[in-house]
């Protein structure tokens, strides 16, 4: 009997993070520094970054 995969039952949200100081939108970026990828987060406003989006509080 052939059911539904477990990913195609999961449902798809998107969070978005504000950042609490300046109330921007915190939105993730790839940097490629020293031969590795590097992912970070960063307030578009206060161009403020972090390694990911928890750490803003």
């Amino acid at each position: 009997m052939a059911g539904a995969s477990k990913n195609s039952r999961t449902t798809v949200a998107t969070q978005k993070f504000i950042c609490p100081d300046c109330g921007g939108e915190i939105i993730m970026k790839t940097l490629f520094e020293s031969g590795r990828l590097r992912n970070i987060a960063e307030c578009q406003k206060c161009k403020r970054t972090e390694r990911r989006p928890k750490d803003f509080k």
